[in-house]
């Protein structure tokens, strides 16, 4: 990575730690100012102390010394506490902040990015090194303690300046000590950048551990877990694998600490004999009476301070580099562009319902893909009909969904709405007029009225019509809580367990608690039993009423309301009319597929 790319990095990651919580960042820094300033106090007046005890000063001064000691070390003692409690407090507004960032993102960013398994990877990879110690956390170590160990370093260089302007001092003296210290600062360096690259190794494997530890931690903490782990006896040989996970992670451990503790070795070594030899230059200076008592407890201290500060300026700079390449791909995350176009003119709002929706010779190829999912469709129908849309798994019927919906945009052609381009509308008012139920629809821990709006107030009276329209009545019915009611345990412990089906008329009712022009279900009854999927077909014009109904459905009985049946195979329109009209047509994909399928039936209930 080039200089120039890791200041920018630098400057970005600066700017993210500020834009996550500005009070965090400040107390931070200030803190790790005051509280490396803090040993420099008494260093400095305990020099003063021993030289007035030597002299013979009165006791007043004596008094001063100790007063002024101990009441500045107070005081900035006092300080640093408010600063850490500040920054305690805007931890919480950080981590909020840093996690609000990734949902926001997720939310902006365009569909077709939501579902790239590559975006995906990236995004739980960035998780597992976030987990692990990199990219936002090692940020803010690194910025702590460049700005502790810079403060040292001023500090401890501002109280041993003197020490090179003593005439007492030969001046090989002085080459040998400042020799002493650029070695051992190379050592610790060279120890340092060797430490980091191990650690780095140690962490990099340790994602893919955590991503597993992750995993399991989810599958083991999960209530509904609980039933496939008692009927298959699965405990032990998940207490196994977790085992061998932990095993491998204190192996590894043990092999860093043992390397990285030799590699210290070498420097506490170099270290020790710079101390030895900072006594005897001082002793010498001292005996030579070219130097103060109190100034050579200043000079060792301030010294060892000044090494310390040095090895640690260097390691934190080291490890903020090495991070800058986690950072990078940290912020690709939030730099993934949103290629699709918002456009700028308003749905226009009919009070008859007359909307007209025409796919124009349109094609579309999923991105990295090569194959295309839909060739040169062409279908016009308006706001009102029932439109059936069916074709075996993988005929792009859902594509087609999704395509009309405007999560993605036509690889070739156009989708017009009153014969406009889709593309033009308002991105988030062209999206207001659909309501859709697909077949991954998702419930969440929340109350069931919540579940309905789709949002945190709902109308009480407005929910409960949706969900009797949608026969989820008799169950709100058994509810003791009704619609304030918890689903599942995530959040409540009286959470309510629902099936599979009573999910699809939940779903269905959050549909029509929209309210949009356009009512579109994808498989909405192939969680339901014979009978309730009968009950739904029986009220389907009643509940899309003026709506233009898109629904998609592998079993072809359940198209017979519709006013118009659309055939799919691979890809392209093959057949287009009434179910009378199709099954008509012997030679036709849905002939053969109706009689398959009611063979199948007939079958089954031959068995019966």
């Amino acid at each position: 990575m080039k200089v120039s790319e890791h200041i920018r990095i630098s400057k970005r990651a600066v700017r993210y730690l500020f834009s996550l919580s500005r009070s965090y960042a400040i107390c931070l820094i200030l803190n790790a100012v005051l509280v490396n300033i803090l040993p420099y106090v008494p260093i400095y007046f305990s020099a003063k102390l021993l030289d007035a005890l030597y002299d013979g000063k009165p006791l007043g001064t004596l008094g001063l010394y100790v007063f002024l000691t101990v009441g500045i070390v107070f005081g900035v003692s006092l300080v640093s506490t408010y600063l850490s409690s500040r920054r305690d407090i805007s931890a919480g507004e950080m981590y909020r902040n840093d996690d609000w960032q990734f949902s926001e993102k997720a939310m902006q960013m365009a569909y077709a990015s939501v579902e790239d398994p590559e975006v995906t990877l990236l995004r739980e990879q960035i998780a597992m090194e976030s987990q692990t110690g990199y990219n936002q956390w090692c940020l803010i170590s690194c910025t702590e303690s460049l700005v502790s160990c810079a403060t040292v370093l001023f500090m401890s260089l501002s109280m041993t300046f003197s020490f090179f302007l003593l005439d007492s001092i030969p001046l090989v003296m002085k080459f040998a000590f400042v020799g002493g210290i650029l070695l051992t600062i190379a050592c610790g360096i060279l120890a340092n950048r060797k430490t980091e690259v191990l650690t780095n190794r140690y962490f990099e494997s340790c994602v893919s551990l955590n991503t597993f530890g992750g995993k399991y931690a989810r599958y083991i903490e999960h209530y509904s877990s609980g039933k496939d782990i008692r009927i298959y006896d699965m405990a032990e040989g998940l207490l196994d694998l977790n085992r061998k996970r932990m095993r491998t992670v204190y192996q590894n451990g043990m092999k860093l600490y043992t390397k990285t503790a030799a590699l210290q070795a070498v420097t506490t070594v170099l270290e020790h004999i710079l101390r030895f030899g900072v006594y005897m230059i001082l002793i010498y200076a001292a005996v030579a009476g070219g130097i103060t008592i109190g100034s050579v407890a200043r000079y060792v201290s301030c010294v060892m301070l000044l090494l310390s500060g040095a090895s640690g300026l260097v390691s934190a700079l080291q490890k903020a580099l090495m991070n800058h390449v986690h950072l990078k791909r940290f912020f690709s995350y939030f730099d993934i562009p949103n290629p699709m176009y918002q456009g700028s003119l308003t749905v226009e709002k009919r009070d008859d319902n007359e909307y007209f929706v025409e796919f124009r010779d349109v094609s579309f190829c999923y991105p990295n893909t090569e194959s295309y999912a839909l060739r040169h469709v062409n279908l016009k129908f308006k706001v009102g009909e029932k439109l059936a849309i069916v074709g075996k798994n993988g005929s792009g019927k859902t594509t087609f969904i999704k395509l009309m919906c405007r999560l993605y945009d036509p690889t070739e052609g156009e989708i017009l709405l009153n014969g406009v381009n889709i593309k033009k509308y308002d991105y988030d008012e062209y999206m207001s007029i659909f309501s859709v139920v697909f077949q991954d629809f998702r419930l969440f821990g929340f109350r069931l009225g919540e579940n309905v709006a789709a949002g945190p107030s709902y109308d009480p009276q407005k929910t409960r019509e949706c969900l009797f329209q949608a026969g989820f009545g008799k169950r709100l019915a058994a509810m003791p809580e009704g619609m304030e009611s918890f689903l599942f345990k995530e959040f409540d412990e009286s959470g309510i367990e629902i099936s599979g089906g009573e999910g699809q008329r939940i779903a269905l009712a959050r549909a029509l608690y929209k309210d949009a022009p356009f009512l579109i279900l994808d498989e909405p009854t192939s969680a339901l039993d014979p009978v309730a999927e009968y009950e739904v077909y029986s009220s389907f014009n009643e509940i899309a009423g003026d709506k233009t109904a898109v629904y998609i459905s592998h079993r072809l009985a359940s198209c017979r309301f519709c006013d118009k049946i659309v055939v799919f195979d691979a890809g392209k329109i093959v057949q287009t009319g009434s179910h009378e009209a199709l099954i008509a047509d012997e030679a036709g994909l849905y002939h053969a597929l109706w009689h398959a399928q009611a063979q199948y039936y007939t079958t089954d209930a031959a068995k019966a």
